[in-house]
């Protein structure tokens, strides 16, 4: 069976990848518009789902298709992408010496089923200083990256005091939960 990931996301591939399928990438380019009266969980789900509604008039029928958003929430307030490097700055300085949640939803359709799901993983950093913060900032990178950083990069690495839950859901996608919805289709990884 054909896997598609519907993602631009260079660590879902990696993830996907190291997961043991082989898969083709497609994406259609959607807005992203997250509704505030859902609860902050399901945000994420609901714009997981409408990126699989949006490739789904290109996909033939024996597939498998995988969609992700993911959203980093500090209290009720959403820390999407950042804009520019000035936002990015003070989205760390809010994450900073400071617990927030990621939450990533997913979006699974195959043979006329559609399942959709999410995780959330509790992130805490400890205190950046401003410096530490500009010296992260230098790569633009971070304006593709939900709270403008990546659990994986230097800033993860020198910052991150714990983190409760599911790794890999901070980088994009909870792989375990990902492959026991792909087991249930019958898929296996070729490892």
């Amino acid at each position: 069976m054909k896997i598609i990931l519907a993602s631009k996301s260079p660590r879902r591939v990696e993830l996907l990848s190291q997961m043991g399928f082989a898969f083709e990438q497609r994406t259609v380019e959607i807005p992203e518009t997250i509704d505030y009266a859902l609860p902050l969980e399901q945000i994420p789900m609901v714009i997981a789902e409408q990126k699989l509604d949006a490739i789904m008039p290109y996909i033939e029928q024996d597939t498998l298709v995988i969609s992700a958003d993911t959203l980093v929430f500090i209290g009720q307030e959403i820390l999407g992408k950042p804009r520019d490097l000035d936002e990015a700055f003070q989205m760390l300085r809010k994450l900073s010496n400071n617990t927030h949640t990621v939450i990533t939803g997913v979006c699974v359709w195959c043979k006329g089923k559609k399942v959709s799901f999410f995780d959330q993983t509790e992130v805490r950093f400890s205190e950046l200083t401003d410096y530490e913060i500009m010296t992260y900032l230098t790569d633009d990178k971070v304006l593709d990256r939900a709270g403008a950083y990546g659990v994986q990069d230097w800033i993860g690495t020198v910052g991150i005091a714990s983190i409760h839950g599911s790794y890999t859901n901070v980088m994009g996608l909870p792989t375990q939960k990902l492959y026991e919805v792909m087991r249930r289709f019958g898929l296996q990884a070729d490892v």
